[in-house]
């Protein structure tokens, strides 16, 4: 793998913790996502099931994991199957897993090949009472595709109709929203990455540049350091691009005098940063500017210290930063109190220069999974985003930082990257 090699012990950890949570005499079965054919004989880059990688720290296609702590057999307990290689699959596409590297990467002690997973799956089955199967519970996931995991799901419904079917999901959300110290590591280095990338491009930017041009150049650090690549696809918007929140076209040239917002990161080991930051093409806000993006800072700033240890992420999203934004968007006179004070409580005026939420959750996924509804505990990572977009003047800003909340005060990851104006400025001005 590009990246370094993880403790074992992480994945033989959250197995222990996902089992521990099973009920009596359970299977548990997860899936690694499918390879999907992009047009003739080409494929889409493939990324592994968060869940399945959660658990087994496995990166390949053709992966079944197979929990079961009341198995018969100590054995059949944890089984993990990779795909078998021959000499067809070295000539076309390399190098895959052998029995003895899968066990060491996952610390699963049953390794099998993956033609044989039908015959124990079949044989486990009939030892079990309730199966827990997963699927993509993600509470913004609004696709209809057929993945593997429903796949899996309808095979075993079908050969199996009368056992007790559980959800994985919930126990995953639940795992998975509180990182391990092995993960803020892993985060951490995908910050750092980050990092590396944003103070390259500062560097590089000026009038006459393309959007894509800053893209390249953030992808030659984040790959030459062992990322992935972009944590998600990124947003380079210059001018009155940066007012479409989910614009990656990146094919305009930046003009002296505009901003241009870069939502952009890096993914290391599969786990994702977040980073956003506006800077002017010419290296020098105006006063406007100025005056917006600080609005946007001071806002930040007070938005990620309201996030600690019980406190309600919708709660911050939707009531506390609210009334922070509208204080500046007076200020800006984008908005007047009087008007405020008669706005319909379910269209907020706010809205309509700060359309989005001002966190989500961080992880294995970008929107990684958790609730939104249930109090904050230490270990959680959250994005923490404000922003202004004023499309008739054709200015958007968005700063965005990566915080961990702790049982004391929130630790932000990307404290060491340039946020505050004149620091920006500074920079892209130096030799």
């Amino acid at each position: 793998m590009r990246y370094q090699s993880i403790n074992a012990e992480m994945f033989k950890q959250n197995r222990k913790n996902f089992s521990k949570q099973m009920k009596k005499n359970s299977i548990a079965v997860f899936v690694s996502n499918d390879i999907l054919t992009r047009s003739a004989d080409a494929n889409y880059k493939w990324r592994q099931n968060p869940d399945l990688f959660y658990l087994s720290g496995i990166d390949q296609e053709e992966t079944y994991l197979i929990i079961f702590p009341d198995a018969p057999e100590e054995k059949y307990r944890e089984v993990l199957f990779i795909r078998k290689t021959n000499e067809h699959i070295m000539w076309w596409e390399g190098k895959k897993h052998t029995i003895q590297d899968a066990s060491q990467i996952s610390g699963v002690e049953t390794v099998i090949w993956s033609n044989d997973f039908d015959g124990i799956f079949n044989m486990l089955m009939h030892y079990a009472d309730h199966v827990y199967l997963n699927t993509n519970e993600h509470d913004r996931n609004t696709s209809a595709d057929e993945t593997a995991e429903t796949k899996f799901v309808q095979k075993a419904k079908r050969a199996f109709p009368l056992h007790k079917y559980e959800r994985a999901a919930p126990i995953m959300h639940n795992l998975r929203v509180s990182k391990s110290s092995y993960e803020i590591g892993l985060l951490k280095q995908a910050v750092d990455i980050t990092a590396k990338g944003f103070n390259r491009v500062l560097k590089f930017i000026k009038p006459g540049v393309w959007e894509y041009e800053i893209e390249a150049e953030l992808t030659h650090e984040y790959i030459i350091n062992r990322g992935t690549g972009h944590a998600y696809e990124p947003i380079i918007a210059t001018g009155g691009n940066a007012c479409v929140l989910h614009y990656v076209s990146n094919d305009a040239q930046c003009q002296a005098g505009e901003l241009v917002l870069m939502d952009a990161a890096a993914e290391y080991a599969n786990y994702n940063a977040d980073l956003t930051r506006t800077v002017p093409v010419s290296g020098k806000f105006t006063k406007r500017q100025k005056a917006v993006y600080n609005a946007v800072l001071r806002v930040h700033n007070a938005a990620k210290e309201m996030m600690k240890n019980g406190a309600l992420m919708n709660e911050i999203n939707h009531i506390e930063v609210r009334s922070l934004m509208e204080d500046e968007l007076v200020k800006l006179r984008l908005l007047k109190k009087s008007d405020i004070s008669k706005q319909d409580k379910n269209a907020p005026l706010y809205k309509k220069y700060f359309p989005h939420g001002t966190a989500h959750f961080l992880g294995l996924d970008v929107h990684d999974v958790g609730n939104r509804f249930e109090k904050l505990k230490a270990g959680t990572v959250l994005t923490c985003e404000p922003g202004i977009y004023i499309r008739e003047e054709k200015l958007g800003i968005r700063i965005e930082n990566n915080i961990l909340i702790t049982n004391g005060k929130p630790v932000d990851l990307m404290k060491n990257i340039p946020i505050e104006a004149d620091e920006i400025e500074e920079i892209m001005n130096s030799k």
